[in-house]
Parts: structure tokens; C-alpha cells; sequence
């Protein structure tokens, strides 16, 4: 698997709906893996004061990660392979 970066415009957001949103990629992702997926999400990051969310998922393609987001209803301006440098 690889990791791929989801880039999203969340600006006024409440934190209650990112929660919310949140959620929705973690069950997505438990769904599709109860499907057959290789799928998984790894963490989000958002900064408030201009509305940009980036969320991590680790799966074997682009395209997988898009229809994670799609049908878990989850707005995105793109999906980008990335490279997750936590120590």
C-alpha cells in the first residue's frame, strides 16, 4: 500500500461537523476494508484560520482513496500520492 494525501477547502467549518467529517473517512475506510479493500485512514491535520484540511489514508490507489471520499460524502480539491515523515 501507499500513502496518499487528501487535500480539502473546509473554511467555516464548525468543529463539530470536522469531528463529524472525521468519522465519516474512518468508517468509510472501515467499510471498504470489510469489502476487500486495502484501505485505511492515518490522521488528519486542518488549520482553522484558512480552512485547509489535509487527511492521510494509506491504499493502493488514487482512485481507491477518491471513492472512499465520494462515498462517504467528503468534499476534496484532489488526491496526491505523499510520503508520511512522522519520527
Amino acid at each position: 500500500m501507499s500513502v496518499f494525501m487528501v487535500e480539502r477547502d473546509l473554511k467555516g467549518i464548525s468543529m463539530e461537523d470536522l469531528g463529524g467529517a472525521q468519522k465519516a473517512a474512518i468508517a468509510e475506510a472501515e467499510k471498504m476494508r470489510g469489502e476487500g479493500s486495502k484501505i485505511g485512514y492515518i490522521r488528519s491535520t486542518f488549520a482553522p484560520d484558512d480552512g485547509r484540511c489535509m487527511c492521510l489514508f494509506d491504499g493502493e490507489s488514487a482512485t481507491q482513496v477518491q471513492e472512499l471520499n465520494d462515498r462517504a460524502g467528503l468534499p476534496y480539491t484532489r488526491v496526491v500520492a505523499a510520503m508520511d515523515l512522522t519520527p
